[in-house]
């Protein structure tokens, strides 16, 4: 598995790939915009030509970027609907814009109606983004989400579900986040509970499918449906579950970005060097890969 993380775009899209670098990741996850806010600022064409250009000549990959936190998809609200729908293809003209893999989407959340609504809703909403955008090669990237309040996603099924609503589109990828699994109800603690989740993924959704880690140790134990992001080994996952995940040929060459809590006050420092708590959870990861 090829180890990264989350990195801060302050100061430009091209400031993310040397924090990377100054952190060994060997893959990277970003926010092409301010993950809190509708719109954000177009992307600087310079800033652009930089992250490419690094970005190929230290052969991290894959690169994906996050997309904001105030997009649902699963929305019955005709306002909220729109302004999910077109801030998502900007995501995704920014992503394509900077040669991203794809962009890593939460499904969203129940506004109204039942799961069965949502999904659906969020399948027509996917397909009238790739309808705006019909030769766009950017991944749409669904993350498995912990499940809490009436967010969908939790569930194999859910992932599923939206896949048959969009016909097995190629465009539609898997991001699995190990906090969110255990959080969700999915065992992967226990050597037993482990296989027995991969192969109802793997029946349900596919390993072809799967795209992106996170790999986040939970605060929450198994089935609490809360998505608190713990260091690895730290939680309630502890190191095991990693070290069956960076050893389990399902996952070779695949990315495991870590997407947990970093020091205080480090993203504003004007010269760029190592987190110590990013140092932490990435040296944990490879310590156990390696």
């Amino acid at each position: 598995m090829r180890i990264g993380a989350h990195m801060s775009v302050a100061g430009g899209v091209s400031r993310a790939v040397e924090r990377a670098v100054a952190h060994g990741c060997e893959a990277l996850q970003i926010f092409s915009k301010n993950a809190n806010r509708w719109r954000g600022k177009p992307l600087d064409p310079a800033e652009v030509r930089r992250f490419r250009a690094r970005i190929d000549q230290t052969g991290i990959r894959p690169v994906v970027s996050h997309a904001s936190y105030l997009i649902n998809l699963a929305t019955t609200l005709p306002l909220l609907r729109g302004q999910s729908i077109t801030a998502f293809i900007d995501e995704l003209d920014r992503a394509h814009a900077l040669g991203l893999l794809g962009v890593v989407i939460h499904p969203g959340t129940c506004t109204a109606g039942t799961e069965e609504d949502a999904l659906r809703l969020v399948a027509d909403a996917i397909r009238q983004v790739f309808k705006a955008r019909p030769r766009q090669p950017t991944m749409v990237i669904l993350e498995h989400t912990a499940g809490q309040g009436r967010t969908i996603g939790h569930r194999f099924e859910h992932l599923a579900t939206i896949l048959g609503h969009l016909d097995g589109s190629a465009r539609v990828g898997v991001c699995l986040d190990t906090c969110h699994v255990v959080a969700s109800g999915y065992d992967i603690v226990s050597e037993t509970g482990y296989r027995e989740t991969f192969t109802a993924f793997e029946r349900l959704v596919g390993f072809e499918r799967l795209k992106v880690l996170h790999g986040n140790d939970s605060k929450k134990p198994c089935g609490s449906r809360v998505d608190r992001h713990e260091h690895i080994g730290k939680g309630c996952l502890g190191e095991e579950p990693f070290r069956r995940l960076l050893h389990d040929p399902r996952f070779t060459g695949l990315p495991i970005l870590i997407e947990t809590e970093k020091s205080k006050g480090w993203e504003k420092a004007r010269t760029i060097v190592a987190d110590p708590l990013d140092t932490m959870n990435l040296e944990t990861l490879r310590r156990l890969r390696d």
